[in-house]
């Protein structure tokens, strides 16, 4: 009687638990370095985030109280028949200004669009129309100093005049644009995104919810002369926005994001639900 030996059928093939080990841990490996480069780019972009908004303190604070004040407060400045460099190194100070404005913008953007594109684009746009009001600002300051320059054979009436409505413009854009705008957007949008993601402490980003709104009503008294610019009323407004700016600054310098709200952030959040 001859022997026969059946065959395993080709389509079949033996289980390898180690093999199924090793293919479930490169996995995991992989899996957390990704995990870890992602949180190390989120920290580095928290850090680069801290370091603009000081920045823009550096550069805003000098051109209105110093820098500018002559133009400013005396109407014959533009009568002095010389370029006056202080007007000069303040519209250099303004260009940096909007560069770290944009900056800030852009670094917050892919983190903070984890949770809502929505907000995270209107945060953007908040910045670039700040930044626009600006750039307004500068243009009229530049030009006063183009006319104390060059205005000599104009009128010395119409030369004030004219350095008055300059400097009137100037003051406009600063109510609309770091007062208005940066109610909307550092104050109202940035805060709440914070305050919903605790990337920073909720008491924080507090300061923000509330420096928003009292920036937006400070605008609207000074836009119907309720209030003027500089008045203790409007410098009352202006603080709680003031410390949540520069707080957030310093703690995404010096601390970065909470890494348990880094984490929370790995799948989107539908915009439908902010």
């Amino acid at each position: 009687m001859t022997a026969t030996i059946s065959s395993v059928p080709s389509d079949v093939q033996f289980h390898d638990p180690s093999q199924t080990r090793r293919v479930a841990a490169a996995g995991q490996a992989v899996a957390s370095a990704v995990s870890h480069d992602r949180h190390r780019t989120i920290q580095r972009l928290a850090r680069m985030t801290g370091l603009l908004f000081l920045v823009t303190y550096i550069t805003s604070i000098p051109p209105v109280l110093w820098l500018y004040v002559p133009a400013f407060t005396d109407p014959a400045f533009i009568l002095g028949g010389a370029l006056d460099s202080g007007v000069s190194w303040g519209a250099l100070l303004e260009i940096l200004l909007i560069v770290a404005n944009v900056g800030s913008a852009l670094t917050l953007y892919p983190v903070l669009k984890a949770y809502s594109q929505l907000l995270s684009v209107g945060y953007v746009a908040a910045r670039l129309t700040e930044n626009a009001f600006i750039i307004i600002g500068i243009v009229a300051i530049l030009a006063l100093n183009t006319l104390r320059q060059t205005g000599g054979e104009i009128d010395d009436a119409v030369l004030v005049a004219t350095g008055q409505s300059l400097v009137a413009v100037h003051d406009w854009t600063f109510r609309l644009g770091p007062g208005l705008i940066v109610g909307i957007g550092n104050g109202l949008i940035l805060g709440y995104m914070m305050w919903k993601t605790r990337l920073v402490p909720r008491a924080m980003s507090f300061l923000g919810l509330i420096g928003g709104p009292a920036l937006l009503i400070a605008a609207v008294a000074m836009v119907f002369g309720v209030i003027e610019l500089g008045s203790t009323a409007q410098i009352i407004a202006t603080m709680p926005e003031f410390f949540w700016e520069l707080s957030l600054g310093l703690w995404l310098l010096m601390r970065g994001f909470n890494p348990t709200a880094v984490e929370a952030l790995k799948a989107p959040v539908n915009v439908a639900t902010v």
